[in-house]
C-alpha cells in the first residue's frame, strides 16, 4: 500500500448548521433557476449528496457513473454541476466545447487531494506495468495519468476488464480499492487514500445502531472501511443502493453514506424509513465539501456562468481517454466485459 498524504481530519467547526430557506424564498429561487436553465439551453446535474433543495430542481441526480453519462450525452449548451470540482471537471472533459459551471469552485475533495499528479506519476515511473485503474474523484491532470477510470457502481467490472498481464495501481480510495480486490480476487497496489466523510463510520458505531435496529438491513458505500463494510447487508455504490432499498421487503434501513443520499431515498421510497447511520460528531454524516453548493450559488453561477471550468487541450486530450474507456466498458454486457 502506497502511503503519500495523511487525510485531513473534520473538526466541529467543520459542520455548519444551514438554516433552511423560508418556503416563499425557496419557490422563487426555484423557479428563477428553471427560468434561467431555459434561458441558457442548461442541464442541471447534481450529486446524491447535495442539499434537498438542490437536488428537488437538478435535471438528472445520481452517483459519478449516472453523471458522467449524462454529460457525455447532453446536446445543451450549458452544464450546471452540483457537485465537487473534479466532477465538474469530467463534465468539461466530455464536453470541452460547452460551458460547465459549478456553484462553488471550493467544493473540493479529500480523495482528490490524496493524489497530486507528479506524486502518482513518480510512483508510475517505478513499474512500467504497471496499469493503472483510478477512481473517478480525482483531478483531471491525475486522470491524464491514468489507463482507465472507475467509479463505485462500476469498479468491479473495470478490474475484471483489465488486461491479465499488467501489475494493477488503484488509486487513490484504499478502501474501495481493498473491496474490489475482495469482489475480484486480482491483487493490487493501493493508494493510500480516503474518503475523510466515509472513514467517520466505525466498527462501533454500526454495531450500536444495528442493535437499536435489528430488523433493519445495512448498506454500505464501499469507501467504508473494512470493519464497517463487513457488517453491512450490502456495500454498493449510491446509485445501486435505491435498487436495494426499493427490492428490499424492510420497512426500515440503515444507510452508511453520505447524508444527502437519505432524501433521495425517501423520495424513491416513500413507504420507507431510512436511518443515517451514526458518526462519533452525530446521527448522521455529511461531506463538507457537497454541502458548499446552496441554491443561492446555484442561482447566482447561472446568472453570472461563473466559475467556470477551464482546461488545457492537452489535459483534456489525455483524461478523455480513460473516461471514454470507463463509459465503453461499463456499456458492455458483463460476459461481455474483458
Amino acid at each position: 500500500m502506497i502511503d503519500v498524504l495523511e487525510n485531513k481530519s473534520r473538526s466541529d467547526a467543520d459542520f455548519v448548521t444551514r438554516k433552511p430557506l423560508p418556503p416563499e424564498r425557496l419557490d422563487a429561487l426555484s423557479r428563477d433557476i428553471l427560468t434561467r436553465k431555459k434561458e441558457l439551453n442548461a442541464i442541471i446535474l447534481a450529486h446524491n449528496y447535495q442539499v434537498p433543495e438542490i437536488q428537488d430542481v437538478a435535471d438528472f441526480v445520481g452517483d459519478s457513473l449516472g453523471l458522467s453519462q449524462q454529460a457525455a450525452k447532453t446536446n445543451a449548451d450549458v452544464i450546471v454541476f452540483c457537485g465537487v470540482h473534479f466532477m465538474a471537471e469530467t463534465a468539461k472533459i466530455l464536453n470541452p466545447n460547452k460551458i460547465v459551471i459549478l456553484p462553488d469552485k471550493d467544493a473540493g475533495c479529500s480523495l482528490e487531494e490524496s493524489c497530486p499528479a507528479p506524486k502518482l506519476k513518480a510512483l508510475q515511473d517505478t513499474n512500467p506495468n504497471f496499469y493503472t485503474v483510478t477512481y473517478i474523484n480525482c483531478s483531471a491532470e491525475v486522470k491524464a495519468l491514468s489507463d482507465v477510470i472507475c467509479t463505485s457502481g462500476n469498479a468491479v467490472k473495470i478490474v475484471n476488464a483489465a488486461p491479465k498481464d499488467r501489475d494493477l495501481l488503484f488509486v487513490p480510495d484504499e478502501n474501495l480499492g481493498a473491496w474490489v480486490m475482495e469482489q475480484t480476487g486480482r491483487p493490487m497496489t493501493l493508494w493510500r487514500g480516503s474518503c475523510y466523510a466515509h472513514v467517520e463510520f466505525t466498527h462501533a458505531g454500526i454495531v450500536r445502531i444495528r442493535q437499536e435496529f435489528p430488523e433493519a438491513p445495512l448498506v454500505a458505500h464501499p469507501e467504508c472501511v473494512k470493519a464497517v463494510r463487513m457488517l453491512a447487508d450490502e456495500v454498493c455504490s449510491t446509485e445501486k443502493m435505491v435498487d436495494f432499498c426499493k427490492r428490499s421487503p424492510a420497512k426500515a434501513i440503515i444507510i452508511a453514506t453520505e447524508a444527502g443520499m437519505i432524501h433521495r431515498l425517501r423520495k424513491e421510497c416513500p413507504d420507507k424509513r431510512f436511518i443515517p447511520a451514526p458518526v462519533a460528531n452525530c446521527r448522521c454524516n455529511e461531506c463538507k465539501f457537497m454541502k458548499m453548493n446552496t441554491l443561492e450559488k446555484l442561482y447566482d453561477c447561472m446568472v453570472n456562468l461563473e466559475p467556470r471550468i477551464e482546461l488545457s487541450e492537452e489535459i483534456i486530450r489525455r483524461a478523455r481517454l480513460p473516461i471514454e474507456r470507463m463509459l465503453e466498458i461499463s456499456s458492455k454486457p458483463l460476459e461481455n466485459a474483458g
